[in-house]
């Protein structure tokens, strides 16, 4: 007896178990069931489709290099006084790099300005005494000859003397000191090397089937993972009138440098063209885009209902894409809110 009464107690304590497992779950099915489309509203910012010219957008990965680079050669051999710069130096154009020694220039410079002297005064008073007929032509003449070979010689030895004093040629930075002080240099002799990093540029090869959609001042977007989501405007300076056996052309872009995430020369960075083809497109924001661009969908708004609609996107222009197939102007898209949507969910628009 007593275990037929254990069996029907445990029986009864599952059967127990069993019904309130079952009411609970009922009750968490009824929690969590999500009301009925028509019942709820959602929040979202719209955007109108849009016609707009098709742009054909490529990028080319290419170097920094300088604007201007040279290396500040010596004009007069002689033996090196003094050495202005160290390396790293930001220089205005005009700024003295080097002094040479100068002596027997600065000598010989003294000696064509005493003959200069000389030869303006006998030229003087024979001009005085050929105009009083007191001298003959040829006189004046000689002495005139005289005077112009005495400035041109002083000019020439003022010349080599201002040359012993090495001056940058533009503004920039030394990135390279090539002698020291006491150092006797030659004529042509490497002094220090100066570049101009304020005014950067890059050299790209282009393919033929897209250089002939370029031309000289179109505008370019470049920018570099060193520093992520910092763009530098630039410019096309250049387009090769002849390409390589490859079909390649040369082309250059200008852009000046940032004071804040200033590249350096050599830096890697990312050139993007967009060239507008004239042709008229629809065009709607990327955020308005759903799924991948191969199987692309977007919603639609039509009288406070989200559609959501298949469409056919064609070129990526960045921030907007083009749509083949799908959409008319002046529809009304979604660009946010999308995450809280299902096909013909009821929308209240807050732009």
């Amino acid at each position: 007896m007593k275990k037929i009464i254990s069996i029907t107690l445990t029986i009864v304590l599952i059967s127990f178990i069993g019904f309130k497992l079952y009411s609970n779950k009922k009750e968490i099915n009824a929690n969590n069931k999500v009301a009925d489309k028509g019942d709820v509203t959602v929040a979202v910012n719209t955007s109108k489709v849009k016609k707009g010219t098709s742009t054909n957008s490529f990028s080319l990965l290419g170097t920094v290099a300088p604007d201007q680079a040279v290396d500040i050669k010596a004009e007069t051999a002689g033996k090196v006084e003094k050495i202005y710069i160290d390396l790293g130096d930001e220089l205005k154009r005009g700024a003295v790099v080097a002094r040479i020694d100068n002596r027997l220039l600065s000598i010989a410079a003294s000696n064509a300005k005493q003959r200069l002297d000389d030869a303006k005064q006998n030229y003087e008073r024979y001009k005085n005494l050929f105009e009083g007929g007191a001298a003959t032509q040829a006189q004046y003449d000689q002495f005139k000859l005289s005077y112009e070979n005495a400035q041109n010689q002083y000019a020439e030895a003022k010349r080599q003397l201002d040359k012993s004093v090495v001056t940058a040629p533009f503004s920039g930075v030394i990135t390279k000191k090539s002698i020291d002080e006491g150092a006797y240099v030659n004529i042509g002799g490497s002094v220090a090397r100066l570049i101009d990093v304020k005014h950067l540029k890059v050299e790209l090869s282009v393919a033929e089937k897209d250089v002939y959609n370029l031309k000289k001042g179109d505008q370019v977007t470049i920018s570099t993972s060193v520093f992520p989501g910092v763009t530098y405007a630039g410019e096309i300076t250049f387009i090769s009138p002849q390409g390589d056996d490859a079909h390649n052309y040369p082309v250059e872009i200008a852009f000046d440098n940032k004071a804040t995430n200033t590249l350096k020369a050599g830096t890697y960075v990312n050139v993007q063209f967009s060239i507008a083809s004239g042709v008229e497109v629809l065009q709607i924001p990327r955020s308005a885009l759903i799924g991948s661009i191969q199987s692309a969908k977007t919603y639609l708004v039509k009288d406070g209902v989200a559609y959501l609609k298949d469409i056919t996107v064609g070129r990526d222009n960045g921030e907007y894409l083009e749509v083949v197939n799908g959409l008319q102007a002046g529809d009304e898209v979604v660009v946010t809110g999308q995450i809280n949507l299902s096909d013909k969910t009821k929308v209240e628009v807050i732009n």
